[in-house]
């Protein structure tokens, strides 16, 4: 009886292992999501178009994501700030805290637009003057 709960129990924990396994692989072939490791990984190894490509793709779904977590937030900002009590207010109040996101998630948003036009550029074919 032992033996068949700790068949089952190491078959469950394997088909489980097989089945993340395959749903991340098929993610990275979608292009769609790359971890921040798998990001910095293909930019140190991309040589060709494609692979600038997709780090392209990478970056400005990022910049999208950052810029709509910077609305939100802004949202949040002007919230908070509407009701404001100055009189043994302690620091982080919490309009400071929405403004802090506010200006990371902009930021972010910033280096990763930089980072997808770069890409961008190197994805193009090289134009050659004169060349048509």
């Amino acid at each position: 009886m032992k033996l068949n709960v700790i068949a089952v129990s190491s078959l469950c924990l394997a088909l489980t292992g097989v089945a993340m396994a395959q749903t991340a692989n098929s993610s990275a072939k979608d292009g769609t999501q790359y971890t921040q490791a798998q990001a910095k990984q293909m930019a140190r190894e991309a040589h060709t178009p494609e692979q600038y490509g997709a780090l392209a793709g990478y970056y400005a779904s990022r910049q999208r994501s950052y810029e709509l977590k910077a609305a939100d937030e802004k949202q949040e900002w002007a919230r908070r700030s509407q009701n404001i009590m100055l009189t043994a207010a302690k620091y982080p109040r919490p309009v400071d805290s929405a403004r802090n996101l506010y200006e990371y998630y902009s930021y972010e948003a910033a280096e990763s637009g930089k980072l997808a036009a770069k890409y961008g550029q190197l994805a193009a074919p090289a134009q050659v003057p004169g060349v048509k």
